[in-house]
């Protein structure tokens, strides 16, 4: 597609959200927005149809960013999520479709009964006891 590149890319003070500065403007995307879009094979999956929903990232953080050669971002989460690369073009389609992307996920997050609150120790989901860090256990 060769969208532009953003002129300057800043994450702000307490690390929730990514700064795209391009000629047309800013454009400010949210940790949990760029989380639940990761272009990671573990979020997309490897074919279409295998998207997996991702829930309980309503307070993730970035915790780093790496230029990856002059074609991609690679954005680190604070959930340890940091297989997506981002290339230029997808941050320039996410900043640049942002409401109807997030609406999407709002609604499919609805549809699934699902949560943008992380899990907490105590909560259990059937048969299994779900941690904030991602570690489940069976009773």
């Amino acid at each position: 597609m060769n969208h532009p590149l953003p002129d300057e890319i800043r994450l702000n003070e307490n690390k929730s959200e990514l700064k795209l500065v391009y000629g047309s403007g800013t454009k400010n995307l949210a940790a949990e927005f760029l989380r639940v879009y990761s272009p990671s094979a573990e979020v997309r999956g490897h074919a279409p149809g295998q998207e997996v929903l991702q829930t309980g990232k309503q307070n993730v953080t970035i915790t780093g960013l790496e230029p990856i050669g002059h074609y991609a971002l690679k954005i680190s989460f604070s959930d340890g999520h940091d297989s997506g690369l981002y290339d230029w073009d997808y941050l320039y389609q996410l900043a640049h479709e942002y409401d109807t992307m997030w609406s999407d996920y709002l609604r499919r997050l609805a549809a699934a009964g699902a949560s943008r609150l992380p899990a907490t120790e105590s909560e259990t989901t059937g048969k299994h006891t779900c941690t904030s860090s991602g570690g489940c256990s069976k009773h």
